[in-house]
């Protein structure tokens, strides 16, 4: 009995010794099993080209989401995600300058001309691109910054101010309105080629778009009107990006 009991004690000490760092290996395959996960259900694919590069991307696409969360289903550009990125960009000494990619529908005004203000207000060169749509509150961003393109086949609606919800019908509330218009307006004007009677001449035009009043802009009718510098793709922005950014740092002999 006792050699028996021996016996197992014996298998106990014998057994397989554990390996310290199986565990850390274990968890570095799940946080690469994690990893891949999450970059597919973000990106639709398992991995992303990594690049060091003095160039930071900005997209705005869908709806431009403000002070109230939209329904789950809708595309988003959450503007408390942008601003803290626009942030960053200004102070990392290796970013040197900035493109914007713009596929919008539009959304909360004060939110769009927060980014649109935050954007023009940047020190290094910034480029932005309509792709697809650039509409409602997404011209101020495209015209915030220091060159704007858009693609030939891309569209920029122009519309008034409008509300959503119930609205208090009074004096106050249209002068508000009113307001928030001369807002848009001033500050497109004020950063593209278009003068403001122009733009609302665009904005309260009738008879362009079936269920309201505005001008449905196309690719080079944007350049025509002055509201954007340039029609072109993503090799042109970046080009000229990178134009601006070596005659910044004193590279191009003027």
């Amino acid at each position: 009995m006792s050699e028996d009991r021996l016996n197992i004690k014996n298998d106990q000490v014998e057994s397989p010794e554990v390996n310290p760092e199986r565990p850390a290996e274990g968890a570095d395959e799940q946080k690469k099993k994690d990893a891949t996960l999450q970059a597919i259900q973000q990106l639709g694919q398992t991995n992303v080209p990594q690049l060091e590069s003095n160039v930071f991307c900005m997209s705005i696409i869908g709806q431009v989401e403000g002070h109230l969360v939209m329904p789950p289903h809708n595309k988003t550009t959450k503007y408390e995600h942008i601003i803290p990125q626009i942030v960053a960009v200004e102070q990392n000494p290796k970013i040197e300058g900035m493109v914007v990619i713009l596929n919008t529908v539009g959304g909360d005004v004060e939110a769009g001309l927060a980014i649109a203000e935050m954007i023009a207000s940047m020190s290094k060169p910034t480029v932005s691109i309509v792709l697809g749509g650039g509409h409602s509150i997404g011209v101020p961003i495209a015209v915030a910054a220091d060159t704007s393109f858009i693609a030939e086949t891309a569209t920029m609606t122009v519309h008034p101010v409008r509300l959503t919800g119930l609205v208090i019908g009074v004096p106050q509330t249209f002068e508000y309105l009113e307001k928030m218009q001369d807002r848009v307006i001033r500050f497109v004007s004020r950063h593209s080629n278009v003068t403001e009677e122009k733009f609302r001449e665009l904005m309260f035009r009738t008879g362009d778009l079936a269920r309201d009043i505005g001008t449905n802009v196309i690719g080079k009718d944007a350049v025509k009107y002055g509201l954007i510098d340039r029609v072109g793709g993503i090799s042109d922005a970046l080009a000229e990006l990178n134009r601006m950014i070596a005659e910044s740092k004193g590279e191009i002999l003027q």
